[in-house]
């Protein structure tokens, strides 16, 4: 049974959502309800604390749902919680509720928001790591990034279909900001050529030149990744004279030198959603079950994440404050087999 100080928690989840939060929220509450612990979802993140907007969980609530993507608690973002404020009055509600611990699922931003309340909150906050993009640090991966590289890969295996038949060249983006882990996954699974990473400066002209290049050794279709972040943070244009900021108006920068058919796929927001692969599916069960445990010891202020396949723990300030780096090897394999 549980520890007497802890008689009610409460799971949210915010942010984009991630396949896999719904495994998380299951595990969460059936894990609790297991040590005799009353179970309240709010909706919408941190708007529901604000505004009270919750449900009763119950082993019934979190059935036939493992497999589900998106959040049965829906998420948002909220403006009013990024003010003391606003975090003032969701501790407030928080209490009023009383609710001992407060289990949030995202990413960095989300867990950010979770160490904020926490300066402000008397109760117990634990963070798990619920973002495709893979960059939470401490953790080995994030819920829903497993996801996110089958559902790009299904993609990107199409496009090469095309590519093959009209002897293209494809310009592919995936989701991917300030990380490239998306980018540098589905590039090794797919045999990309070429890929343009957030962090690394981009010169046009040795990207046309690597396709020329490709071209004489013999191989006519070609499939360039790029992570969203690579093109947002602008890439000088081959005159020099402007900075591309999108993926579509790379794709003729590049075609108006190379003399043939290049285009552009957006795969956008198809990254986030479907069905859960296995692994996220284990990845979030075994965190939400291990998140509840750390909570019945009293721990507060953490992450819970995998290392070397078994779950651990990060303060919440280096979850969200610490950058995580693309694995050196796998950046070496990538450009090995080009």
């Amino acid at each position: 049974m549980s520890s007497p100080a802890i008689r009610r928690i409460a799971v949210m989840t915010s942010g984009g959502d991630a396949p896999g939060m719904n495994a998380a929220i299951r595990a969460i509450t059936r894990t609790a309800l297991g040590h005799g612990l009353e179970v309240l979802g709010f909706y919408r993140g941190y708007e529901g604390i604000l505004n009270r907007d919750y449900t009763m969980l119950d082993y019934g609530s979190v059935s036939n749902i493992v497999q589900r993507g998106g959040t049965i608690l829906r998420s948002a973002r909220s403006r009013e919680f990024r003010t003391e404020a606003g975090r003032r009055k969701a501790a407030g509600n928080l209490e009023a509720l009383d609710v001992d611990a407060l289990m949030v699922i995202g990413g960095d931003g989300s867990l950010h928001g979770a160490s904020l309340l926490g300066r402000v909150w008397e109760g117990q906050i634990i963070g798990l790591p619920g973002t495709i993009d893979n960059d939470v640090y401490g953790t080995d991966h994030t819920i829903g990034y497993f996801t996110a590289l089958d559902t790009a890969m299904d993609a990107i295996d199409k496009v090469r279909d095309t590519a093959e038949a009209f002897e293209r060249i494809f310009l592919v983006e995936v989701m991917g900001r300030q990380a490239g882990f998306i980018a540098l996954g589905v590039a090794i699974a797919g045999g990309a050529e070429f890929l343009l990473l957030p962090d690394e400066p981009v010169d046009l002209g040795d990207l046309a030149d690597g396709i020329l290049e490709s071209r004489r050794r013999g191989k006519l279709s070609c499939l360039v990744i790029v992570a969203e972040g690579a093109v947002e943070a602008g890439i000088p244009s081959l005159d020099g004279r402007s900075r591309i900021r999108d993926t579509a108006t790379l794709a003729k920068e590049l075609e108006g030198r190379l003399g043939f058919g290049c285009r552009a796929v957006i795969l956008g927001h198809i990254q986030r959603g479907g069905r859960p692969a296995a692994p996220d599916r284990i990845l979030a069960s075994t965190l939400g079950t291990y998140a509840v445990e750390v909570a019945l010891e009293g721990v507060t202020g953490v992450m819970v994440g995998m290392h070397a396949h078994k779950p651990g723990t990060v303060s919440l300030d280096e979850a969200w404050s610490s950058s995580r780096s693309l694995d050196d090897y796998e950046l070496k394999v990538q450009r090995t087999l080009l």
